[in-house]
């Protein structure tokens, strides 16, 4: 029986469309994180336009608004790298090696994905410190004294989801193939 294709499976891909149960929940993780960010961004925009359109009416502007814009794109940010890793979407220059044996060419992604799996690694642990830190210093931010050791937590999930994303990339290349229905 032939499946409909509807606008949401390029959102949300349905597991009957040849891809693997492992790249559906991957993927599914990394596009409801990245849906965190875009609500988050969106949220901003909201706070931002209201912000602006107080302080030119007169009524005065939302307190610690550019505070807001920053928390926000620090969050965005760390949200969308799992996303970004699974849709394989980094810059690559394959200038290089387009004359290289497509056999040559596969060892050479799983090294430069494993690479990317160390780095989101170290980032995450690396993240985590500072975010301890920034929790025993006690560490506000000046307007509207939000902790900051907030803006650690989106950074810690988007690249732990990056780590385990780039790392199924390595050890399932089969099944994470960008090339398969969903992707």
């Amino acid at each position: 029986m032939k499946q409909r294709s509807t606008n949401w499976t390029v959102v949300w891909p349905s597991q009957g469309r040849g891809s693997s149960p492992l790249r559906i929940w991957l993927d599914r993780l990394a596009r409801v994180l990245a849906a965190l960010g875009g609500l988050a961004i969106l949220a901003t925009a909201l706070a931002v336009t209201l912000s602006v359109l107080g302080r030119n009416i007169g009524i005065g502007g939302l307190r610690g608004d550019f505070e807001l814009v920053e928390f926000s794109c620090v969050l965005a940010a760390g949200l969308f790298l799992p996303l970004c890793q699974v849709s394989r979407g980094h810059v690559m220059v394959d200038l290089f090696t387009n004359w290289l044996p497509s056999a040559v060419r596969r060892v050479i992604d799983r090294l430069w994905l494993a690479l990317f799996a160390a780095g989101w690694g170290a980032l995450t642990v690396l993240t985590l410190e500072g975010m301890q830190d920034s929790m025993a210093y006690g560490d506000r931010s000046m307007m509207l004294s939000l902790p900051l050791w907030w803006t650690f937590v989106p950074s810690i999930l988007g690249g732990g989801a990056a780590c385990l994303i780039a790392s199924a990339q390595v050890v399932w290349p089969g099944a994470m193939s960008t090339t398969e229905a969903g992707a």
